[in-house]
């Protein structure tokens, strides 16, 4: 039996997240985290003091995903992060502190098998075109832009290619941000929040004469929670650092 723990437990996805470990066999939920609520614990020091912890599922902020990922690497708790928000920098530091500790750390900007399937695709179709951009909506309580989704995208994308966009001419923004934020290999990436959408992603692709567009679009969070478990199964049985649910499908 998986003895698993939710931080950000009382979150839509936290939820979710809590309701998919109750329904499977091989998991039992031991330990709920989340600062509100009565019947939670309010710390994950708390919890790991309290109960046994083979994986931690966190869906959390950006501003304390950091932190809580080392504390969980640093006391010999394997780690599923679904919180995006981590910096570059900070994923390089979680990669080595979890081959340090030898304890399995997988984060994941999107645990949708469909969402995962686009940015592979994006990949493969950035090797025959030069130029691209990358369109992401979501909800409006949505704090991190771009999504970690979009960032990753464009990271897969950049292994297949040096610029993405070959031929543009010299620009001038004339309301400043009107061409998106610049991410690898000048990816422009532009981030839409506002209610009614859940999230969606829309990758283009252009060459002359033709337009290549690959969208996925999440209408419920129980579109995640295959992922999610796919992912506390591989990490509680390996010690391996995975950034990207691609890696295991």
């Amino acid at each position: 039996m998986i003895k698993v723990a939710v931080c950000g437990a009382l979150g839509r996805m936290g939820k979710e997240v809590c309701n998919t470990v109750l329904a499977n066999n091989d998991m039992e939920l031991v330990a709920k985290i989340d600062i509100a609520g009565e019947d939670t614990y309010k710390s994950i020091q708390d919890a790991s003091n309290a109960v046994k912890i083979d994986v931690l599922i966190d869906f959390t902020q950006p501003k304390s995903i950091f932190e809580n990922a080392k504390f969980c690497l640093n006391n010999g708790i394997k780690i599923v992060i679904g919180t995006t928000g981590l910096k570059d920098n900070e994923i390089e530091y979680l990669k080595n502190l979890s081959k340090e500790k030898n304890t399995g750390c997988l984060i994941a900007p999107n645990f949708s098998t469909g969402a995962v399937l686009m940015m592979m695709f994006a990949k493969q179709a950035a090797k025959y075109f030069d130029n691209a951009e990358i369109i992401e909506l979501h909800h409006n309580q949505k704090k991190d832009a771009p999504s970690g989704t979009a960032i990753k995208t464009a990271l897969m994308m950049s292994e297949e290619n040096e610029d993405f966009t070959t031929d543009n001419c010299p620009e001038t923004e004339t309301i400043k941000g009107a061409r998106g934020g610049i991410s690898y290999n000048n990816i422009h990436i532009h981030s839409v929040r506002m209610p009614g959408f859940m999230a969606s992603q829309e990758v283009l692709f252009g060459s002359n004469g033709q337009i290549l567009k690959i969208r996925h679009d999440s209408t419920d969070r129980k579109c995640y929670m295959d992922g999610v478990m796919l992912a506390v199964r591989h990490t509680v049985n390996n010690n391996d650092f995975v950034y990207g649910l691609e890696n295991i499908m």
